[in-house]
């Protein structure tokens, strides 16, 4: 199998020769050509320039062997199309402009992707070509509740997502109104970047966990699910990233994702018998795992391949790749993944393999 069909069969659950692996974050900071192009670029002129994107892009498939490609963006990008204000300085992205009310909101722009993050599909157009029709490129986007997290943060550490978890209490109508905005804009943004030749989209719900199930059912599930279903994927499949979500699994599965990708305090067999046989499941090695040693990168990739035994399973690091990580640690990683047995059509119950 060459790297698009064993991703698009692992993404449904389909028999695969071996595990795909790709890390998320794998286009940036621990890598030297891209370190080398921020010496004469920001971050946001790689974004914006298809070819330094694509270049970038490109490099963790050429310098690591991941299966996979995946654009070199930033999830707030939808957000400047929106109307806000984005700059990058040393401590990340800001965002500015944004007024938490009604007149905020239908301030916020329904743009087109085609127009005005045109470049994103770019980007994925020449990474297609400069890697070729055997190697997938994935397109990813910030799922409604994370962005809206961003949104209202005004500059402020958004980890704790604590004015959007405000606003959930004290202006619950307010903040369901965002979520639909954002949702809408974003099935559109996603939809546009596989007419560019996206094989697989993934977002990117990093502050879901600090949601309980109660409030992500009622809050992000339904954007979600408005964006998947606006998305109109046509058989793409859809990859869903959740940090902290292991009390969330079940009503993640309820978002019409094709993937559900998971942290590393997420036991994948435990996952894999909430979710049953026939969900497919990303991740979840601990990214420090490959700070450690060459041994130890080793070991964390085949100790998630074994959790699942390897069936629906696209083997990650359960958050993105860390800036620091040795090059031979990452390559260890992939190398261990790629040397998994071969795969059956299904897991059983217990993770286990069972060849079909």
């Amino acid at each position: 199998m060459n790297g698009k069909e064993r991703l698009l069969a692992a993404c449904r659950n389909q028999p695969v020769d071996r595990v795909p692996v790709w890390m998320m974050r794998q286009a940036g900071r621990a890598l030297p050509g891209y370190r080398a192009l921020r010496q004469r670029h920001s971050f946001l002129e790689l974004c914006k320039t298809p070819e330094l994107a694509a270049e970038v892009s490109a490099e963790p498939v050429e310098a690591l062997g991941v299966d996979a490609s995946i654009v070199f963006s930033d999830i707030l990008v939808v957000a400047e199309a929106m109307g806000l204000g984005l700059a990058v300085g040393d401590a990340g992205p800001v965002l500015d402009g944004f007024s938490p009310d009604r007149d905020g909101i239908s301030r916020l722009r329904e743009f087109d992707p085609e127009r005005e993050t045109r470049f994103v599909g770019d980007a994925i157009r020449q990474i297609a070509r400069r890697l070729g029709p055997e190697i997938p490129v994935i397109g990813f986007a910030g799922a409604p509740w994370t962005l809206a997290c961003y949104m209202l943060a005004h500059g402020e550490d958004s980890s704790t997502a604590h004015r959007a978890r405000q606003m959930l209490f004290a202006q619950p109508a307010l903040l369901a109104a965002l979520l639909e905005k954002i949702a809408r804009v974003t099935g559109l943004y996603l939809a546009a970047q596989i007419r560019a030749g996206a094989s697989v989209v993934q977002l990117f719900d990093t502050w879901a966990g600090e949601l309980d199930r109660a409030s992500y059912e009622a809050f992000a599930l339904p954007a979600t699910r408005l964006a998947i279903d606006t998305l109109q994927a046509a058989g793409t499949p859809v990859i869903l990233y959740a940090r902290g979500c292991s009390h969330l699994l079940e009503s993640m599965a309820k978002t019409g994702a094709t993937v559900l990708s998971v942290d590393w305090r997420v036991d994948l067999s435990e996952a894999r018998r909430l979710l049953g046989p026939n969900f497919a499941l990303q991740g979840n090695a601990d990214p420090y795992a490959l700070l450690g040693s060459v041994e130890t990168a080793e070991r964390a990739a085949r100790g998630a391949v074994e959790q699942t035994g390897g069936a629906g399973h696209i083997l990650n690091l359960g958050h993105g790749l860390l800036p620091m990580t040795p090059l031979e640690y990452a390559r260890a990683f992939v190398r261990a993944g790629r040397q998994s047995a071969p795969i059956g059509r299904k897991a059983r119950a217990d993770g286990r393999g069972e060849t079909g």
